[in-house]
């Protein structure tokens, strides 16, 4: 009996040491076990959405063995433990058909731009946090989330995803948000390196740009979620960057992503972005969706191109250690996804809260919060009695329970089928509004007839409309108006009642020619699964908006860097250049100013149910910045403080180089202080692969947006050398 004992005592502290190696240990001794077959089949993976194969335009298949059914499956090696990867569509929520057990979908956050707009890292961590908990529970291990491209174009299509037109803003959260992810023992992936800043003939675009702007703009905002969330997975994208595809370009995934930014897990490729198996030799680790490519490339042709000499076992056996490292460091080997009931309610409240911080007022005119004593409201438009909009692709979410689908008509060629309808998350905004103001007469019209909804809004004491604009994958809008006949919609309501609200519930920026004419606008975005319950809150107080806008609303296309999107035109996998050296690193909110060119509403802009201060900026230690913010009004609220370079060495420039959201009670003032990355008051050195922070005098403005700096303050720095 004691000899056993002592022998189970052994063998737990043999498998705590074990279990004491790194990663990196680990996984070299798994390697040294896998055949060359065995290797070749964690290289490449299938798309697993059978549901969805005639929408996508593939030939119907049979079920894949073992896959859940979702957008990806990797199968594994499970005499070694090497579990398969079960890869699942997130961005905003876990996208995948509703669960085959209880039928029920997944949260739907808002979109990624709600998230910006907070300019909050924490809960960008809770948005991650929230969706890895739901793959997991759901039986995933990889989530297909991290985007980072920067909006180069207001017209984007998938621009909704993404986290706005600033490095430091886009890059900081979604670090947070990959953190978040990582931490429920889910793998997140960072995409999509690089340029694939339009979805126009997205893959055959050459993203043309110099490698100085590149790495003080989307490179920028990739290394620093690189640097705070450590993603152990890069998705290369479809796009060429300098006429080599992504997914095969040594420069942009072994000299940059690898040795200067110091990146230890595996790059995927998105799905159908390999063009040859000595991809590989460029640094792409795994192909995904074998489906799309016209062979996997990653098992026959790369084993024929072992034989040949032209891959090396070398090169094989370190693709596979890095996936096998990453899966170890995030925990997929020693936490296996369980499948579990969602906790709804929780992860509602994560949805909410992000709406509620990412709800931006545009313009308020002696009319918001409404008032207790209104008596009528009509409610005009935008399904406002069904639910709120989402956009759409592959970041769609099916809602927890089924969502309503409205028609839209497709623009482009997009990907058929797919993202032909629009689904619209069941939290109708016109619930709320009458749960809100139980004592009013809440009338809705559908907005179909500008006529009929201006004789509506003659009746009403106020008037809200919604007007929805959707965006999907696969396809950019060609202007910024509001489809449909909304504009025309509006004016009439406008002229009919100016006591009008517009909520916008977009994936971009929109003009807005009735502007003059409203009394107040809200920028909803796409809202998510609590979406009406945050609008209504704003609309009646119970919320403050507190939203700053994460990227400039133009005043018009034409004095955009591209008025018209590049590729509209191109045959069939006719190679188009986009010209991205026209603003270089000048984007967004950069561009504008540099050229002094007015804009609709500025980057960073917001506004409040109440007032706020900021005064004693000053220069503390080495580059770091303190203020005091203060609430001078009567209400509760959040304010996003925002530092900014003006000027260096007497050249005027604009760069966002620190922010703080501060939420504060009425009359309270909390001191922040802000550390400046010091790339950000540099310049990148392509000669020395460094940045250089010249020595000189530095004036920095202290405000709530790029335009409206109330305070300012002037220091004298030395130079700087920082490496990448």
């Amino acid at each position: 009996m004691r000899r056993g004992l002592v022998w189970v005592v052994a063998a737990l502290c043999g498998l705590g040491a074990a279990r004491a190696e790194t990663p990196d240990q680990r996984a070299s001794a798994l390697v040294a076990k896998l055949t060359l077959d065995q290797e070749l089949t964690l290289l490449h993976g299938n798309f697993a959405l059978r549901a969805y194969d005639a929408a996508y335009g593939l030939p119907p298949a049979p079920p894949v063995p073992g896959a859940l059914g979702s957008a990806g499956y990797v199968a594994g090696i499970p005499a070694l433990g090497i579990p398969a990867l079960q890869e699942v569509d997130g961005g905003l929520g876990v996208s995948v058909p509703p669960d085959a057990e209880d039928g029920k979908g997944s949260t739907a956050l808002p979109s990624s731009l709600a998230l910006a707009a907070g300019f909050d890292p924490r809960m960008a961590y809770e948005a991650g946090a929230m969706m890895g908990r739901e793959a997991f529970d759901r039986g995933f291990n990889v989530l297909l989330a991290g985007g980072v491209n920067l909006t180069r174009d207001p017209r984007g299509g998938r621009n909704y995803e993404y986290l706005g037109e600033d490095p430091l803003l886009a890059g900081t959260l979604d670090g947070a948000l990959i953190h978040g992810v990582q931490d429920q023992h889910v793998l997140a992936t960072l995409k999509h390196f690089a340029m694939n800043d339009q979805e126009t003939n997205r893959q055959f675009d050459n993203a043309l740009i110099g490698e100085a702007a590149f790495r003080e703009s989307d490179g920028l905002a990739f290394e620093i979620a690189l640097e705070t969330g450590h993603p152990m997975a890069v998705m290369c994208a479809y796009n060429q960057v300098n006429g080599q595809y992504a997914c095969a370009n040594h420069h942009l995934l072994d000299d940059v992503l690898r040795r200067d930014w110091g990146f230890d897990g595996f790059v995927m490729s998105d799905w159908g972005a390999v063009h040859s198996a000595l991809d590989i030799n460029a640094g792409l680790d795994q192909e995904s969706g074998q489906e799309f490519d016209p062979v996997t490339y990653f098992s026959t042709p790369l084993s024929v191109a072992l034989s040949q000499g032209l891959v090396t076992r070398a090169r094989v056996d370190e693709a596979v250690r890095r996936i096998l490292r990453a899966e170890l460091t995030v925990g997929l080997m020693d936490h296996p996804p369980v499948r579990q009931p969602i906790d709804f309610a929780a992860d509602g409240a994560v949805a909410a809260q992000e709406e509620a911080q990412g709800l931006v007022l545009l313009k308020n005119h002696r009319l918001l919060p409404l008032s207790p004593a209104i008596r009528r409201i009509a409610v005009i438009g935008g399904d406002a009695n069904t639910g709120v909009m989402s956009g759409g692709g592959s970041s769609d979410v099916v809602p927890k329970t089924l969502p309503q689908l409205l028609p839209v008509v497709q623009m482009g060629e997009g990907l058929a089928g797919r993202y032909t309808r629009a689904i619209l998350d069941p939290d109708p905004p016109l619930s709320e509004i009458e749960r809100q103001a139980p004592g009013a007469v809440v009338r809705y019209d559908p907005g179909l007839y500008p006529g009929a909804a201006a004789r509506l809004a003659k009746w009403a004491d106020v008037v809200v409309v919604f007007a929805p604009k959707w965006e999907t994958e696969s396809q950019d809008v060609p202007d910024l108006s509001l489809p449909g006949g909304e504009d025309a919609l509006i004016a009439a309501v406008a002229a009919a009642n100016p006591r009008t609200v517009v909520v916008l519930e977009t994936g971009n920026p929109v003009l807005m020619p009735w502007l003059p004419n409203v009394r107040a606008v809200v920028e909803a975005w796409y809202p998510g699964a609590e979406g009406g319950k945050a609008i209504a809150g704003a609309l009646f107080g119970t919320i403050d908006p507190s939203g700053h806008l994460p990227m400039s609303f133009p005043a018009n296309t034409a004095e955009l860097p591209r008025p018209v999107v590049p590729g509209q035109d191109a045959a069939p996998g006719q190679i188009t250049p986009v010209d991205y050296n026209i603003e270089g690193a000048e984007v967004g909110y950069k561009w504008f100013s540099a050229r002094h060119l007015p804009v609709l509403f500025p980057f960073g802009f917001g506004l409040s149910y109440t007032r706020f201060s900021f005064t004693h900026l000053s220069h503390g230690p080495g580059l770091t910045v303190s203020f005091d913010v203060g609430n001078d009004g009567k209400v509760a609220g959040a304010t996003v403080a925002q530092l900014y370079l003006s000027a260096r060495n007497g050249v005027a420039m604009e760069r966002l180089v620190g922010f703080a959201r501060v939420a504060l009670a009425p009359g309270e003032t909390r001191h922040v202080v802000l550390t400046i990355d010091p790339r950000l008051l540099a310049d990148f050195n392509v000669a020395g692969d460094d940045w250089v922070m010249p020595g000189g005098v530095y004036r920095f403005g202290l405000g709530d947006s790029a335009a409206d700096l109330t305070e300012s303050l002037t220091a004298r720095l030395p130079a700087q050398h920082v490496a990448p």
